[in-house]
């Protein structure tokens, strides 16, 4: 048998094993080692001075970063990568260590605690909502946490929207959570008004957010659920970012028809979400999402272009667009009413 194709166990091995590389990468943000390290490289008896650890402990979990990709190794001291250095580190404005909490709740993990259970059940094991229950806590970790992952995404989008600058407009962002998408349009847009619709105690970070992007005075919320709450009318865009995957596709398309008679005419609705290709496996980052999904509610799914295009002509709108947002792993699919 040729070596090469010889079969081998180090998928499984690696697989099987990758909660230990989570536990890794947890301790490393919890004892805020990457900071400790910081722009100099450092030697394991250092790194662990600065994180008031013992040397053992720190020693081993440094090689392992260095094994999984975070810090390099040379001659005994440790260096961060230029990703740790970007994303790691506290001093960066791009630091995103605060999304292991989100990532890591128990209404995220305990998912796939018996993923076999959920799907021989054919709904989730441990509860009957799971993520998308109403007031569910772990929103209010997704909207502290995560609104800094979203800017990119969030300027890219309202890059694709043109709103009309010669009179007053209205934004709707639905399950606003930290407000990137909709203040990213907002400041794009001097003349636009934002509205920002979530569960109230998600909303309190929605709106620290546009008042601290000095959006205060063209700012509005509306609390409830987007589902059924009065959306309010004649608005130029409706923003809905991360919010379809949570369902079945009946209840997308429910949903599509409220924004569609929420929107004044040639008004336009903003899907990001992410896309997999027809074939469901590719691109990998994008297409494994709907394992997420599988875990964490009832019926979501990560949907085709196909797929949207289809529900948004079941709900009223035209012809519709997709728009990678790069360097994310998100688009956007944007359809007129």
């Amino acid at each position: 048998m040729n070596p090469a194709s010889a079969p081998s166990l180090q998928l499984f091995f690696d697989t099987i094993n990758a909660f230990q590389r989570t536990g890794a990468l947890k301790a490393a943000i919890d004892l805020d080692l990457f900071t400790a390290i910081g722009a100099e490289s450092a030697t394991a008896a250092e790194i662990a001075s600065r994180c008031e650890c013992p040397e053992r402990g720190v020693r081993i979990l440094s090689d392992s970063l260095v094994i999984f990709g975070f810090l390099t190794k040379q001659d005994g001291r440790y260096a961060l990568t230029s990703d740790s250095a970007f994303f790691l580190d506290r001093k960066s404005p791009a630091y995103i260590g605060a999304a292991a909490e989100f990532f890591l709740s128990p209404g995220i993990v305990e998912g796939f605690s018996d993923l076999a259970a959920t799907i021989r059940k054919g709904s989730i094991h441990q509860s009957e909502l799971g993520t998308i229950e109403p007031n569910h806590p772990v929103w209010i970790k997704f909207a502290r946490a995560m609104g800094p992952m979203m800017i990119p995404p969030a300027h890219g989008a309202a890059d694709l929207v043109a709103l009309d600058p010669a009179r007053e407009t209205r934004i709707l962002d639905i399950a606003a959570s930290h407000g990137a998408y909709g203040i990213a349009m907002a400041q794009k847009n001097p003349r636009a008004h934002l509205v920002a619709l979530d569960w109230e105690s998600v909303l309190t970070v929605a709106t620290e957010n546009a008042h601290a992007a000095g959006l205060g005075s063209r700012f509005s919320t509306i609390v409830g659920d987007a589902f059924t709450v009065d959306l309010g009318a004649d608005y130029d865009a409706v923003l809905v970012p991360n919010f379809l995957h949570h369902f079945n596709r009946a209840d997308c398309v429910r949903f599509l028809r409220r924004v569609h008679a929420a929107l004044r005419p040639g008004g336009q609705v903003v899907i990001v979400e992410f896309v997999p290709n027809e074939d469901r496996v590719t691109p990998p980052a994008t297409a494994s999402f709907s394992l997420i999904m599988l875990g964490t509610t009832p019926e979501g799914d990560a949907y085709t272009f196909a797929e949207y295009q289809s529900m948004l002509a079941e709900a009223g709108f035209g012809k519709c667009a997709l728009h990678p947002l790069p360097p994310t792993a998100e688009s956007a699919v944007i359809a007129a009413k």
